[in-house]
């Protein structure tokens, strides 16, 4: 596999951050008393965030500030798109999984997508946090970070939202649907 450039031209950088800034303007009740000016020079700082945006951007995400760690100064960005990124669904959870289907074989995995794009799947309680904001995943469901020991007997968690609620299910982690994909988070 070969090392893609994660620079991001002038002109890519300009409409990136055009998108963002719309979308954070759009969407303030995620991120209420934050100022897009700081976050936008956060982002002109660091380049190889901004690519992960941009990846996230790309295949569907819709990334959005949801909140400011105050702490560490950094802003974090999660998937908001209504549904399930369309351009990271019908994968498996992991390169594991992945390889041990004798048929059928999805093209990809969501924890190899999430490293390759620089980001991270949504853990069970910021799958939850984010449902706070508005309902996602109506239709669709997000493979979310699993944890080990329920990895290590075959299995991975899923999200998805219905009657106002969040549900967290099981699947193994080999399976795949053309309706479940992931969602990432990135600290800028």
């Amino acid at each position: 596999m070969t090392k893609r450039n994660k620079e991001l031209s002038l002109e890519q950088r300009e409409e990136l951050l055009r998108t963002l800034k719309a979308r954070f303007e759009k969407n303030m009740n995620r991120h209420k008393d934050l100022e897009w000016a700081k976050v936008q020079a956060k982002l002109e700082a660091s380049t190889e965030k901004l690519w992960s945006l941009n990846e996230m951007e790309g295949t569907g995400g819709e990334p959005d500030v949801v909140g400011h760690d105050k702490k560490t100064g950094e802003y974090i960005f999660y998937d908001c798109s209504a549904e399930s990124p369309k351009g990271r669904r019908s994968v498996c959870y992991d390169r594991e999984a992945l390889e041990s289907r004798k048929n059928h074989k999805p093209e990809n995995n969501a924890i190899d997508m999430a490293t390759a794009m620089g980001i991270e799947l949504l853990t069970e309680e910021q799958y939850r946090e984010l449902q706070k904001l508005e309902n996602f995943d109506m239709k669709t469901s997000s493979w979310v970070l699993t944890p080990a020991n329920i990895r290590k007997l075959g299995g991975a968690i899923f999200c998805d939202c219905r009657y106002n609620t969040v549900f967290v299910y099981h699947n193994g982690a080999d399976s795949y649907y053309a309706a479940r994909g992931f969602r990432g988070s990135l600290k800028v």
